[in-house]
């Protein structure tokens, strides 16, 4: 089976993957409550007061649910300012109607510039500082196509002022997903593996 591995600098980044119990639970929760209040924002709805709570309750179940995901998800907050960074890397298998969905993103989506990394090759990035409706945090996002797959890195944070300084690391990271097989020695004799040059 296909999972994703990147390689996340301990003393910028918080891996919420597998972090079960106490271990990144303040992390977590800071970046679960950063996103509600995003997606409150851009659905034009008030902040509620049980949100908290609620941040709560899905920092706990969060790594669970990546647990099931088996290695297909994988997510880091920044480690000095969990409520600033959250970073998503996802690799999805590539159906018809996945690049369908793709194919009908709206025409802001096209300004991507090309983005290399050693393990996937040239894929795309869109970097969105400013997006144009101000309820929209800045994201940046990076997308490669295996051919069997897609492998995004998705990037948002909280403060467009802050996005410039963070978009480096978040780079760096990007560069380091590759895409990995569980495959034990002699399980398929007829698949020679080879190091990436």
């Amino acid at each position: 089976m296909s999972r994703l591995q990147a390689d996340a600098p301990a003393d910028l980044w918080v891996p919420v993957t597998g972090s079960l119990g106490l271990r990144g639970r303040r992390h977590r929760k800071a970046a679960i409550g950063m996103l509600l209040s995003q997606a409150n924002q851009a659905a034009g709805a008030a902040p509620r007061p049980g949100g908290g709570a609620f941040a709560w309750l899905l920092s706990q179940a969060t790594p669970l649910l990546m647990r099931r995901a088996g290695g297909r998800v994988l997510v880091w907050v920044w480690k000095s300012d969990p409520e600033l960074l959250v970073v998503m890397a996802q690799l999805q298998e590539a159906t018809p109607q996945a690049r369908t969905a793709r194919a009908m993103m709206p025409m802001e989506y096209d300004d991507t510039e090309s983005f290399p990394n050693p393990f996937l090759g040239v894929g795309e990035k869109l970097a969105m500082p400013l997006p144009s409706d101000a309820r929209t945090p800045p994201f940046a996002t990076y997308t490669w196509d295996t051919g069997s797959h897609f492998v995004t890195v998705t990037a948002v944070c909280s403060d467009r002022e802050r996005f410039g300084t963070v978009i480096g690391a978040v780079d760096a990271v990007a560069r380091t997903v590759r895409v990995v097989d569980d495959l034990k020695l002699g399980e398929v004799p007829t698949v020679l593996r080879i190091k990436p040059a």
